[in-house]
This record gives structure tokens, C-alpha cells and sequence, in this order.
């Protein structure tokens, strides 16, 4: 028999997502775990998969996107040094998990993408004062509101676009997984 899924079982699956996949894997940064450990992951992916939703798995979201492994998303996160009062550029922010993580982190958000479904589905979930959406082509950024302290990148990118690169401060940091010859880093 099937049991419904429950606010409980996903406090649990947050848990123990910290616990098997993050901590073992150097996800540490104390601000970062939090911000996981409270984020409903679940709530950023199409309903019948929200079982599944902290499993170590990139999900797909439709449109020919998905929502990054939990692995995938702290990694980025940490190298990515999220502080209060940073701006930071997030490309290709699908339903909104990760824009909803670099808010609570205490970032200015100026998040990007160019699906409409998808950004509708990530406006209603989140609404945080800290979270500017833009639509518009992932590669063309958000230049009205550079220069930005941090670009993060969902998802994986064979080529960086310039139009990116021009909207990073002096001393910034950009952050994105990389593809090339089959493998992604």
C-alpha cells in the first residue's frame, strides 16, 4: 500500500539529503547546510516527483531542463562564497530552488530565465523581497543590473557567453559546470 507524501517524511528526506549526500561529499559551509536543510526542494519539481525530490539525481523539469543533483547545487553554492549583501546573477533559475537558497543566504538575486512555464512555477512558490525574476535568454544575463559579485550558472555550459563575463565586478566570482568531451565539471 502507498503512503502520502507528507511535510514530515520531506523535513526527513532534507536530512537526510544533508546527511548522506552534503556533509560526506565537503558541502560543510555551516550557512549553506542551513540553507538546504530549509529550502521544500520538493515544491521545485513536478508534483509526481516530489518522492524523489532529494534523491542524488538531477530532475527533469520539462522545456529541456532539469533542477541540479543536491550534490551539484551545494558544491556550486560553496565555491560560489554566498554572503550577505552580495549580488549575485543566477542563470537559467527554472522553478527557483536555487534563487530561493542564494535569498536565504542574504544575496541580492537577479535571477534569469527564458522559459515562461518555468518562471511562473518559481514566482509562485517564492516570493522574497531579495529575488529580482528577469526574463529574458539565459545568455544575455541581466546587464541593466550589473556589475554583479557573483554569476552562478545552472545547469552545464560548453562555451562561458561574453555577455556574462562583462557583467562580473572587478574581483568576482562565477561559478558554473562546465561540459566538455562528454564529461561535466
Amino acid at each position: 500500500m502507498a503512503t502520502q507524501y507528507s511535510e514530515i517524511s520531506a523535513a526527513d528526506m532534507r536530512a537526510a539529503m544533508i546527511d548522506s549526500q552534503l556533509r560526506p561529499n565537503d558541502v560543510i559551509d555551516p550557512a549553506v547546510i542551513a540553507a538546504m536543510a530549509a529550502a521544500p526542494r520538493e515544491a521545485h519539481v513536478p508534483a509526481a516527483l516530489a518522492g524523489v525530490a532529494y534523491m542524488d539525481r538531477a530532475i527533469a523539469l520539462g522545456h529541456g531542463r532539469a533542477l541540479n543533483a543536491p550534490l551539484v547545487t551545494g558544491r556550486m553554492l560553496v565555491a560560489a562564497a554566498i554572503r550577505p549583501g552580495l549580488r549575485v546573477l543566477l542563470v537559467g533559475s527554472a522553478t527557483g530552488y536555487t534563487a530561493g537558497l542564494l535569498a536565504r543566504l542574504g544575496a541580492e538575486v537577479h535571477a534569469v530565465e527564458e522559459q515562461d512555464a518555468l518562471m511562473a512555477i518559481a514566482q509562485g512558490v517564492i516570493a522574497h523581497d531579495n529575488i529580482r525574476w528577469v526574463a529574458g535568454p539565459l545568455a544575455a544575463g541581466a546587464p541593466d543590473a550589473a556589475p554583479f559579485d557573483r554569476i552562478v550558472i545552472e545547469g552545464a555550459i560548453e562555451t562561458l557567453p561574453g555577455a556574462l563575463v562583462a557583467q562580473l565586478a572587478d574581483g568576482g566570482r562565477l561559478v558554473a559546470a562546465r561540459r566538455g568531451g562528454g564529461v561535466t565539471r
